[in-house]
């Protein structure tokens, strides 16, 4: 496992944010955790390891899937898993 390996976690759930990142954290990687799209994308610096994004879909202010369109104007070509609690199968 590449321990310098980051993961990016935007989501406006702080209890989500801190359980993901203990998650993450217990296997060995550096969680990232932003509190909506907004700031991820503002603080964005293209890391030098291994990369991936946990984007939540419902947030307030840009959701998810408007944030993963806004993703190659900054420049940002990491792999992406969509997360939501509120999912349904025309999201899908």
């Amino acid at each position: 496992m590449n321990h310098d390996a980051i993961v990016y976690v935007v989501d406006d759930d702080a209890a989500l944010r801190d359980s993901l990142t203990w998650l993450l954290e217990s296997v060995g990687l550096r969680a990232s955790v932003h509190a909506n799209a907004q700031e991820f994308l503002a603080g964005w610096q293209a890391p030098d390891n291994a990369a991936c994004l946990l984007l939540d879909v419902r947030m307030p202010g840009m959701g998810g899937l408007q944030a993963q369109s806004r993703l190659p104007e900054h420049g940002i070509e990491i792999p992406v898993i969509v997360i939501t609690g509120h999912g349904d199968v025309p999201m899908a």
